[in-house]
Order: structure tokens, then C-alpha cells, then sequence
């Protein structure tokens, strides 16, 4: 959704006005949070210090969505003559509403729930930065958040998973004699035997301690490979054990693309540059990962059954995820650890090809 900036005309704000006109005559005075007196001298360095753990407390995919939101939030404020930084209830309420209703932008699409529970929290973040939370279980923002739900929250929407010979398949549309495609072999077969998301891939160094955006490093052993990863409850380990074969096996493919790329410190995937010749030394984004997997999928004909635009909203990252869940057959409390779950539950969830009626109760209830 396109943010517009001050001044803009107000698309959708006459979908509200009486609303708008009840909140502004009950004199609610959203003041500007005051500036934080200055610190001692000697005290700068350690303000730094803290600035910077806070940057650390949350991934830098997450703070952009913040800012973004909160840009979009204050936006519609703007458009609406209303005042946001001070939290009001009764104004947020109206802003979830205008999301849901798709009054916020001039073309009248509405916003899924999933989005306006992301700003919902966004808004919250932002409000206790500046020392002032948002309640958000105040009627005002509950109830319409409810009805919201109620009104138009749908299914799920799952991204296929993409099995071994989904994978076998995707594979062999990648260029072997390129570094490009050494490159992804590598992310496709560790991504799927790691059960990796598609953050989790990129943000991997190849050891420890060697970047400060790095989240986690690899450990070439014997046996396999260990993904030390550091998520959102904490550090975990993912052990990726050696294929039966070197030309699937994920551990045999980083150690090639490692080698002809000619990396031994920080990121593990980086763009190619050079007409595909030269490695450069910042780490790709993780929707570089989303766009291979769609791009391989495609190019595989996975899924060919379904008409091109169908099938390209079917593929992405979670894909990998949720094709070493569906393909692995071994005890489910294995495949919960290596996706890092904390429940069975959230692993079913990823198993799409699942034997849904092996306990069948019709019969066993004599029907």
C-alpha cells in the first residue's frame, strides 16, 4: 500500500466523518512527547551503547515494518486532522476500522486481518518507545478488532511444500558451471534439509563471531553440518546430516560453492556479480530465497497441473520448510526439533502430505 505524505488529499476520509467529528468534540489533546533531557558527558557513549541494543533486540526485516506502519499511521492521522503521538484507543480503533474497510486509500483495497494485526503491534511497539503504551485491550480498539476478525478473517493460506523430487527436479534448472548456481544448489538443499526459513538462510556466516548482522554461522564436521541459528526465543543448533548421494547432499554443495567462491570469512550467500564471474561482499536479502524458490518451481514444472498464475502464487520460502516436514519420515517429535517449534501442533502445520484420516472415528464409532 502506497503511503501518502502531508498534505495529500484525504482518499477514503469521507467514509468516517462522523466518527471522526464525535472523537474530535470529545477534546481528547494528543500532545507531542516531550525530548529527554540531555545526558551527562560522560554518559554519551554508554546512550550508544544501549541505542545499539535495542537495534539488536529486534531483526531489521521487523524494524522496517515498524516504521512502515508507523508512517502509514501517521499518515492517515494527517489525511483525518487528527494528532497520533499520544496513544488514543479511540483513534486507533477508528484506524483499524478504515485498514478493514479499505478507507485508508483512495482505491478502496482493504487490508487482510493478518496486516492489521502487524500494524496493530506495530502501533504498540512504537507507543512504548516513546514511554507511552497502548492498551490494547481498551474496548475501543478490542471490540473492533474482534468484529474485524469475525467479519473478515479466512483460512489460512499455505504455501506448498516443495518434496524431494520437487527439489531433485528445481535443481536440475540450475547451471552447475556458474557461481550463481553453485550458489543456489547450495541454498535450495540447505534451506531444505535444515528446514531453514528463508531469514534464517541468509543471515547464516561461515563462522562464528565474523559479522555484526550475522545471526548464526555454520560448522562443517564428519557427519554433517551444525546451523547454529539465533532466533527469536534464543540460540538453537539444526544438525543437517551428509545425503546419500553428493550430488543431493547440502553439505557437499556449501562446501563447493565455499570453495569456487573462494569464501573463508562472513556471510555464507552473497550476490554474484561480473556477469555471474565475481562474488561480491554483502549478503543477500531474504527475498532472494522467495524468488529462487518460485523461480526453480517454475521452472520444474511442479505443480503443473495448475494454470502459471496459480502456480506462482503457491511457492515461497516456507516452501522448503514445509517440504522437509511433509517428506521426512520419522518420528514427528524429530522434525519438531529440527524446525524449532515449541509444539506438535505448529508442526502438522507443515506437513502437508500427512495421512489426515489414518485414525478414521466414523468407523470406529459403527457408522
Amino acid at each position: 500500500m502506497v503511503d501518502d505524505g502531508p498534505g495529500s488529499p484525504a482518499p477514503g476520509g469521507d467514509d468516517l466523518p462522523d466518527i471522526v467529528d464525535v472523537v474530535m468534540e470529545m477534546g481528547h489533546s494528543l500532545t507531542e512527547v516531550p525530548s529527554p533531557s540531555p545526558l551527562p558527558a560522560h554518559l554519551e557513549n554508554l546512550a550508544g551503547r544501549a541505542r545499539d541494543y535495542v537495534e539488536a533486540a529486534s531483526s531489521a526485516n521487523t524494524r522496517r515494518a515498524y516504521a512502515s506502519d508507523w508512517r502509514h499511521f501517521s499518515s492517515w492521522c494527517r489525511r483525518q486532522g487528527l494528532e497520533m503521538l499520544a496513544p488514543d484507543p479511540q483513534v486507533v480503533g477508528l484506524y483499524i476500522a478504515a485498514c478493514a474497510s479499505g478507507a485508508v486509500t483512495g482505491n478502496k483495497n482493504a487490508n487482510a486481518v493478518s496486516t492489521i494485526e502487524r500494524r496493530l503491534s506495530s502501533l504498540a511497539w512504537n507507543y512504548a518507545q516513546r514511554g507511552q503504551p497502548l492498551d490494547r485491550k481498551d474496548r475501543h480498539i478490542a471490540t473492533v478488532m474482534a468484529g474485524i476478525r469475525n467479519k473478515h478473517a479466512a483460512p489460512l493460506r499455505q504455501k506448498e511444500a516443495v518434496l524431494l523430487e520437487d527439489i531433485i527436479a528445481m535443481l536440475e534448472t540450475l547451471d552447475r558451471g556458474t557461481l550463481r548456481g553453485l550458489r543456489d544448489r547450495a541454498m535450495l538443499l540447505l534451506g531444505f534439509a535444515g528446514g531453514l526459513r528463508r531469514s534464517e538462510i541468509v543471515a547464516l556466516d561461515v563462522g562464528r563471531d565474523q559479522t555484526e548482522d550475522g545471526r548464526g554461522w555454520i560448522e562443517i564436521l564428519d557427519k554433517g553440518m551444525l546451523v547454529s541459528l539465533r532466533g527469536k526465543t534464543g540460540w538453537r543448533e539444526v544438525e543437517v546430516g551428509r545425503g546419500s548421494s553428493d550430488a543431493t547432499c547440502p553439505v557437499v554443495a556449501v562446501q563447493t560453492w565455499l570453495k569456487l567462491a573462494r569464501i573463508a570469512h562472513g556471510p555464507l550467500f552473497r550476490r554474484v556479480t561480473g556477469q555471474g564471474k565475481a562474488v561480491g561482499a554483502d549478503r543477500l536479502n531474504d527475498q532472494e530465497v522467495a524468488r529462487l524458490v518460485k523461480r526453480t518451481a517454475l521452472a520444474a514444472g511442479v505443480r503443473g497441473d495448475l494454470s502459471e498464475g496459480e502456480r506462482a502464487k503457491l511457492f515461497a520460502g516456507h516452501s522448503l520448510r514445509a517440504g522437509l516436514a511433509s517428506s521426512a519420515e520419522v518420528d514427528e517429535r524429530y522434525v519438531q526439533k529440527q524446525l524449532g517449534h515449541t509444539s506438535a501442533e505448529m508442526t502438522r502445520r507443515y506437513q502437508r502430505r500427512r495421512d489426515r484420516f489414518r485414525v478414521n472415528l466414523t468407523k470406529a464409532s459403527g457408522l
